[in-house]
């Protein structure tokens, strides 16, 4: 086990709440326990970490981040895992070839708040700086047996504003319009009103053009259109 793997069980142990423990993993509605560590105290532990344990490459950092990931008996430690590889010294050292890593941790933690930090701030950023690689990636997630790695194409790009890719974007909703998933309709009303911040006509275009939207998705898509 690697140095600020050992260090980070332990500081969870160390910051651990029993009674907010129950109360997180109610809310989360998780089968993995939590220590009931809230998010500003993991963010000024993995503060504590890089700098008491520094990584030196990126295959250190891949073994951090696998072996929180994977050995985790509490959901904080997965929370590390994302924090640890998205930290600023660290985040360089992200490229395509991370991909099926964080495919795994998609399809392996199943549900919203894995799936949206790793859609948002890893794929995300990901795919605006190698399209070429990443676009037929979340073409063929959009298409997937697996919800997590649909909701993950249609709102991957929920940062990049004016350079969305509306081709992409058009495909992974059209590939579920249909899918009567509440996760997979609520992904698709938040990237569309997301999109609508930077071109409200477009996504008003698509929703008049899209009379098979769900509700949920189209209420969720004209949120703040005043419509």
């Amino acid at each position: 086990m690697l140095p600020i793997v050992e260090r980070a069980r332990l500081g969870l142990a160390e910051l651990a709440d029993p009674v907010v423990a129950p109360q997180m993993q109610r809310y989360m509605k998780s089968e993995m326990p939590f220590r009931g560590v809230p998010k500003p105290a993991r963010i000024q532990l993995v503060r504590t970490l890089v700098a008491e344990c520094p990584l030196p490459d990126a295959a250190a950092l891949r073994t951090a981040a696998e072996e929180l990931w994977t050995g985790a008996r509490f959901r904080e430690e997965r929370y590390l895992a994302l924090a640890l590889v998205d930290h600023s010294r660290y985040r360089r050292w992200s490229d395509p070839s991370w991909v099926p890593l964080l495919q795994g941790w998609i399809v392996t933690g199943a549900w919203w708040d894995f799936t949206d930090d790793i859609a948002s701030r890893r794929i995300g950023p990901l795919l605006r700086a190698h399209p070429e690689q990443l676009t037929p990636v979340l073409r063929a997630w959009a298409t997937d047996e697996d919800r997590w790695l649909r909701r993950t194409a249609v709102i991957s790009q929920l940062g990049s504003g004016a350079a969305t890719d509306l081709g992409l974007l058009r495909y992974a909703v059209e590939a579920n319009i249909a899918d009567p998933d509440f996760f997979l309709r609520k992904g698709i009303g938040w990237a569309l009103r997301q999109h609508a911040r930077v071109d409200p006509v477009w996504v008003r275009g698509f929703v008049a053009d899209h009379p098979g939207l769900s509700p949920l998705s189209r209420r969720e898509a004209l949120k703040h259109l005043g419509e």
